[in-house]
C-alpha cells in the first residue's frame, strides 16, 4: 500500500514534527515554565516560535497533546498547589504569584481542575505530612499533576448537565 504522503506530496496527519519546528516550540514551552505567572497569549508565544500564531496552536496541540493556554493553566495549577502544601502564603498572594488576576477566578478554576478548594488541599497536606515521606519527589510531582485531559469549561459543562434541575414552567 502506498504512503499517503507520496499521494499528496504532504505529510501524513501522524507524521513527527520536524526537529526544528519542535525545538522552537520547545523554546515557547520553556518560556511559559519559566514565567508562567506571565500573559502569554499565543501571538507572544507565536513570536517566541518565529511561526505565525494559527500554525503556532496547531504544531503545538500536536507535539505535546494539548493546546497552549491548557499547558499554561496546568502548570499554574501545579504551581500554586505546589506553594499550598510547601509555604504559608495567603490564597491570596499565591494566587497573584502564579498569574491570576482575580481570586474568584484562581478559587473557581483550582477546584475544576483538582476538585478541591485551595484551603482544602493546604488542610489536606497539613493533616498527613508523614504520608509523603520517603516518596521520591519526581514520582510525587507526577502523582499530583492536574488532570486537564479535557477542558475546564468542557468538564464545568458535563458535570452541570448532571445537575440541572428539571424545568417547572409548564411548556404549552
Amino acid at each position: 500500500m502506498p504512503n499517503p504522503s507520496e499521494q499528496t506530496g504532504r505529510p501524513a496527519a501522524g507524521a513527527l514534527l520536524d526537529v526544528s519546528l519542535l525545538r522552537r516550540l520547545l523554546r515557547a514551552r520553556d518560556r511559559m515554565d519559566a514565567a508562567s505567572h506571565e500573559a502569554w497569549p499565543v501571538s507572544r508565544l507565536a513570536e517566541v516560535s518565529g511561526v505565525s500564531p494559527a500554525y503556532f496552536a496547531r504544531s503545538f496541540k500536536r507535539a505535546f497533546g494539548m493546546p497552549p493556554h491548557r499547558y499554561l493553566l496546568t502548570r499554574r495549577i501545579e504551581r500554586a498547589a505546589a506553594l499550598l502544601r510547601e509555604t504559608d502564603l495567603s490564597i491570596t498572594d499565591i494566587a497573584y504569584a502564579t498569574g491570576w488576576e482575580s481570586l474568584g477566578t484562581f478559587g473557581r478554576v483550582f477546584h475544576d481542575v483538582t476538585g478541591r478548594s485551595p484551603g482544602a488541599l493546604r488542610a489536606e497536606s497539613r493533616a498527613e505530612p508523614e504520608s509523603t515521606a520517603g516518596i521520591p519527589a519526581c514520582l510525587l510531582k507526577a502523582a499530583q499533576r492536574p488532570d486537564l485531559a479535557m477542558a475546564v469549561l468542557e468538564k464545568r459543562r458535563r458535570i452541570g448537565k448532571a445537575t440541572v434541575r428539571p424545568q417547572t414552567k409548564e411548556e404549552s
